[in-house]
């Protein structure tokens, strides 16, 4: 059997110190030794090259053997009990002895594989009763504070009571994962680190991410050296996820960065809150220095409280913000607004407004019409923010302390408008309301210059060895918006939009109002063109032809036949001038109906029809077939008006020299648009149309013939139209020339 170890060796280089894979190190601290133990097999695939130090034997005699093999079943059952009944399998140490040595265990799952990792048991410098009595009296200490700093403050000192660590801090991220130490305690001759910032650089992602994963880390001395982890070597990919592990080797760049801080030993407590890293406990001492499982656990609890804290302290201090917040907002919803764009002058000039997020400016943008207050950029700028604004957040809100990260050109205003709180109020144009604050100028303390975290070079990569003072004057940044100040904002957005579609609707009201007026001006002055249309100007007609018809009746004149001629003329043109008339009344007169709707039998109607057409059906020879209609809501004599002139059209459309044939009949019931129609059907086999002209022919005045070919006003299929729009149904053409056409009557079946 060939056994290698599994040391990652490119752990770290100038390519991938980005992605150090911190998590597979192929190593251990040497303060314990490391079994990896198959979950389906035990046998033991991995073991520490350091076993020998803790019990009589070796990795060698160890792996490929079966757990209960080497230590016994006794201890392989302790262990599976211990499996079943932790939840958290590394939160609370196992007793064991393994060839009579006893050791404080822990075990976690990583894959396939279960880890045990095994610390010897020593007395306690601290019984484990005067632990737990010093968190006791913590949490009564805990109960006298209010602010989340002085807890952090208590916390610090606290765990540095109970460890002994030379410092212990409270180090606290922003957004960009950049930290400062907010709490600290530290002993007298030491240098503070207190409201230093590091940057970002400092903890890199993926040891972020391994602080998420595993609460706690330990480091007993930073001078260790490294112990190899070794396995059977089957030609298999066999590196082993030590994520959760408490041996876990550590990074040579961040040992490198301690030692260069001249540490020796630390502890890390991550600091978990909303599923993120709020931020670190880290301790250190400036020479080795190791804790017993109870002591970290006892540090790790109150970890746990100021998570549990976080909200309920940060509550608290936003609490005051908050109710003054609300009582500007109370104040701006109580003020009684007109209808009307002076509202926003109004509303923009009050002072709750600003105090409502606490900001120095406000403007309040609608129908391109700037409303501001306080100091804000220019009109042209507040201009050019909203139309980068809209496109940005898609007519969403957005807010931002520094808006010079996100917008370049912010520069000629970022003393009056550092920070911005923007809220859409359409999804059409740029109306919004946007609150301002100026550029806040702050000093920030780092441990070193941030731009130098990490030091590259060609024989390879370091991290800095300088924390000197370094400080850096932050430009073009606001205050931060607080949760109940944009809170404040989202509510009164809301009302100030409910106000815009109020004044909109005011706007529309008033502007349908005015076309109402204009529209009523207009129908009068159309009922007056009518009324001369078919009154006053049909008397000169009626004059003309009966002064044409006295000349054409006298027979002891003697007229030339061109006077004759010209006399005729002029009375057929009096008819047809007449006949459009009359046509034009009837036309205009639909939309002043009001009779109610009734059920009527078509074939009634159409015998009232044809007995009215009875000489011109005799004239034209025509055939008339009606097939088995059904009865329809309708209003009897438009119904009759309408069946009036398709028949009409259809017989004035025939050939001369055929038989003209008017076919009447049922489509059934017809599904449109989700509404039900009965439909009647009208077919002739006259001269018929073009496709093309089948909407045009309904136009009024319309038509495809001159007058010499085919008499009429050309109101007649406008007239059908207009009556099956006021049956609130409609009409279709359909036509081949020289074939004949259809007329498709679709009569609603319900008329509410």
């Amino acid at each position: 059997m060939k056994i290698k170890d599994i040391v990652n060796r490119d752990i770290v280089n100038l390519t991938n110190c980005e992605f150090e894979p911190i998590h597979i190190p192929g190593s251990i601290q040497p303060h314990g030794f490391l079994l990896g133990i198959n979950i389906h097999s035990w046998k033991i695939d991995f073991c520490s090259g350091n076993i020998q130090d803790y019990i009589p034997s070796t990795h060698q005699a160890i792996l490929g053997n079966e757990f209960k093999a080497i230590f016994g079943e006794k201890k392989e059952a302790l262990i599976k009990d211990y499996i079943k009944k932790n939840a958290l399998l590394s939160s609370s140490p196992l007793k064991l002895k393994l060839l009579g040595y006893p050791f404080l265990c822990t075990v976690h799952k990583s894959n396939e594989i279960y880890i045990l990792e095994a610390e010897s048991a020593k007395e306690n410098s601290k019984k484990v009763a005067d632990v737990y009595d010093q968190t006791s009296q913590f949490l009564s200490y805990m109960n006298s504070t209010h602010t989340l700093k002085e807890l952090c403050e208590m916390v610090v000192k606290g765990i540095r009571e109970i460890t002994g660590y030379d410092r212990v801090m409270v180090y606290r991220f922003d957004k960009d994962y950049n930290g400062e130490v907010f709490a600290e305690s530290v002993r007298e001759d030491l240098e503070p680190f207190l409201e230093l910032h590091y940057p970002h650089t400092d903890i890199p992602v993926q040891a972020r991410e391994l602080y998420m994963k595993n609460l706690l880390r330990l480091i007993v001395d930073i001078n260790y050296t490294p112990v190899p982890l070794y396995t059977v070597d089957n030609g298999e990919d066999r590196n082993l996820d030590l994520s959760l592990s408490i041996l876990r080797s550590t990074s040579p760049i961040h040992v490198q960065y301690l030692q260069n801080m001249g540490v020796g030993a630390t502890l890390t407590i991550s600091l978990i809150h909303k599923d993120k890293l709020w931020g670190l406990i880290a301790c250190h001492h400036y020479s080795e220095k190791n804790l017993t499982p109870e002591i970290r656990l006892a540090a790790q609890l109150q970890g746990h409280f100021i998570t549990s804290q976080i909200d309920i302290r940060q509550s608290n201090e936003e609490y005051e913000i908050a109710r003054k917040s609300n009582i500007a907002l109370e104040k701006l919803n109580a003020l009684h607004l007109s209808a009307n764009e002076d509202a926003f002058k109004t509303v923009v000039q009050n002072e709750n407004l600003l105090a409502t997020c606490n900001a120095s400016g406000v403007a309040i943008v609608f129908n391109n019409t700037i409303y501001k207050n306080g100091l804000t950029p220019d009109d042209r700028n507040i201009n050019k923010l909203i139309k980068w604004l809209s496109v940005f957040t898609n007519n969403g809100t957005f807010s931002t302390e520094k808006l010079l990260d996100f917008l370049p050109d912010v520069n000629d205003y970022c003393e009056e408008a550092s920070g911005i709180l923007y809220h859409s109020l359409s999804t059409e144009n740029d109306d919004c309301i946007i609150w301002f604050r100026p550029e806040s100028l702050t000093e920030i303390n780092w441990a070193g210059d941030p731009n130098k975290a990490i030091v590259k070079d060609a024989n390879g990569l370091y991290p800095r060895n300088s924390f000197k003072l370094y400080k850096e004057i932050v430009k073009c940044q606001s205050k931060l918006w607080l949760q109940p100040e944009l809170n404040a904002g989202a509510n009164y957005a809301h009302t100030l939009q409910k106000q815009f579609n109020l004044l909109i609707i005011s706007q529309e009201e008033e502007k349908y109002r005015k076309l109402s007026e204009l529209l009523k001006e207009t129908n009068s002055e159309l009922e007056n063109i009518n009324w001369i249309s078919t009154h006053d100007l049909q008397e000169p007609l009626r004059k003309i032809q009966m002064l044409s018809s006295r000349l054409l009746g006298k027979e002891d004149e003697q007229f030339s036949e061109t006077v004759i001629n010209s006399v005729q003329r002029m009375n057929n043109s009096a008819k047809r001038m007449q006949t459009l008339l009359i046509d034009i009344l009837k036309y205009t007169k639909i939309q002043h109906i009001n009779d109610s709707f009734e059920t009527v039998d078509p074939h009634d109607v159409l015998v009232e029809v044809l007995s009215d057409l009875n000489e011109m059906i005799n004239e034209k020879q025509a055939i008339i077939q009606i097939e088995t209609l059904p009865q329809i809501t309708g209003i009897p004599f438009l119904m009759k008006q309408l069946f009036t002139n398709l028949i009409q059209n259809s017989l004035k459309y025939s050939f001369p020299d055929k038989t003209p044939i008017v076919k009447i009949k049922s489509l059934g019931i017809c599904e449109l648009n989700s509404n039900s129609f009965e439909v009647l059907e009208f077919s002739d086999n006259g001269i018929g149309f073009e496709q093309q002209f089948a909407e045009n022919i309904f136009n009024i005045f319309s038509r495809l013939h001159s007058q010499e070919a085919y008499k009429g006003s050309g109101v007649g299929l406008a007239l059908c139209k207009k009556i099956m729009q006021v049956h609130k149904g409609s009409i279709t053409a359909e036509g081949i020339e020289n074939q004949g056409a259809k007329f498709k009557l679709y009569f609603p079946l319900n008329h509410e």
